[in-house]
């Protein structure tokens, strides 16, 4: 009796230990599966991260080059602007000249 009642023990527990170790061989596997995912989503955002920086500096170096061509432009309409206003001041002159001689 004690042999059979010990061998009963041995089964369950033996059971027990063959549903604990398949518990936990299934949960290592889904834990494994959710890292590589995980990892996947590691590089391809790494990747991203690095096309945006690449984006980034592009946008940075366009504005820089746009803010020049603006200042440029600025200083020439400015220049024009003071060329116009010589030359109103001049026909305006010019005028009161000829008003005065006719």
């Amino acid at each position: 009796n004690e042999e059979t009642e010990h061998k009963g023990w041995c089964d369950t527990e033996l059971a027990t230990n063959e549903k604990t170790r398949k518990q936990k061989t299934e949960a290592v596997e889904t834990l494994q599966a959710e890292i590589d995912s995980l990892e996947a989503s590691i590089a391809k955002l790494t990747e991203e991260v690095t096309e945006l920086a690449a984006d980034v500096s592009k946008l940075d170096k366009a504005m820089s080059e746009a803010t020049k061509l603006r200042t440029e432009e600025k200083s020439k309409n400015e220049a024009t602007i003071k060329d116009a206003q010589e030359a109103q001041t001049a026909v305006a002159q010019a005028l009161t000249v000829l008003k005065e001689f006719y």
